[in-house]
């Protein structure tokens, strides 16, 4: 990835705005290996330092900027994936990843796009959906990488060795251990119109407190998981069954009142929900859906995850 310059070479330093213009590759990846925006700014800042940390002949010597630069974030981000596994024992609930801020309200069009930065944006696909994330989380390290790497980001197994520190033969077989991974959590995507009317439908009934309805928009095996970090009250174990998520939902609308409101909103580029309480943004809603029921739902009430939709 790297070449050394020959004595005399008079290539001049590589351009800012080139290297720069990495930074959303780099958040991308960051991203999608830590489940975390604030994570992967962490990373990005930590990258750039180590290149200029580098001398210019150092520089010029790099055939490639932005695969060094991609290279050494995916070294830093497997190393804080390792330390991350050890913070995950000492946290309260369960962990889900942070939730992606959209500009865009997708029931009145309503948009912040204006005050968002295209640079500092995720792009979205299917490798940010929340389901996707989970199952993400699930693998090791080592599989994480390897495999976000090669079948995300199209990067062969020789390169994807440099970062992992294994051979490009043990690094095919860890992607290959996630794709399983992937394949058996895998649920068919409907329309993302379709979606659209269950989670609305979904909205209506929760605000109605109408717990056949709720039932009857929930898969019978459905789970509801939140995430308040020990700083929101939420429920610390996930609620298992359908029934059992409708009559948990209506009793929280009961408590909440008229001081919360739902707004319907892309969530990780899944139509998802975002409750505000008194004004102020308490709750993110990510939805896996499968035909017309919803078979999974994510509640992140971090606020220390809420950050980016709060300044958004």
């Amino acid at each position: 990835m790297t070449t050394r310059a020959e004595p005399g070479d008079d290539r001049s330093d590589p351009d800012l705005g080139a290297i720069m213009s990495e930074r959303r590759r780099l958040i991308n990846l960051g991203y999608r290996l830590l489940g975390s925006l604030a994570d992967a700014e962490d990373v990005v800042q930590e990258t750039y330092a180590r290149w200029y940390a580098l001398s210019a002949r150092e520089q010029q010597a790099i055939e490639s900027p932005g695969a060094w630069l991609m290279t050494v974030a995916g070294r830093v981000c497997l190393n804080l994936l390792g330390s991350a596994r050890v913070r995950r024992e000492t946290y309260v609930g369960d962990w889900i990843p942070e939730p992606l801020p959209e500009p865009t309200e997708w029931v009145t069009g309503r948009s912040g796009a204006d005050r968002t930065d295209p640079a500092d944006r995720v792009t979205l696909d299917e490798s940010v959906t929340m389901a996707f994330l989970i199952v993400l989380d699930s693998m090791t390290p080592a599989e994480r990488v390897a495999f976000v790497l090669h079948d995300v980001f199209r990067y062969p197994f020789g390169e994807v060795a440099e970062v992992v520190g294994r051979s490009p033969a043990a690094c095919r077989q860890l992607a290959s251990s996630a794709r399983r991974r992937v394949r058996t959590a895998q649920t068919p995507a409907g329309s993302g119109a379709g979606q659209a009317v269950v989670v609305r439908r979904f909205k209506r009934a929760w605000e109605a407190k109408d717990i056949d309805a709720l039932i009857s928009l929930l898969d019978p095996d459905a789970v509801a998981t939140a995430d308040g970090g020990g700083l929101a009250v939420t429920h610390l174990r996930p609620i298992v069954g359908g029934e059992q998520i409708a009559h948990a939902y209506a009793r929280i609308a009961r408590l909440s009142g008229e001081r919360t409101t739902f707004l319907e909103y892309t969530v990780n580029g899944r139509p998802g929900l975002v409750a505000r309480q008194d004004g102020s943004l308490v709750t993110v809603f990510a939805f896996e859906i499968a035909g017309d029921r919803i078979r999974r739902i994510w509640a992140v009430r971090n606020p220390e995850k809420l950050r980016s939709w709060r300044s958004g």
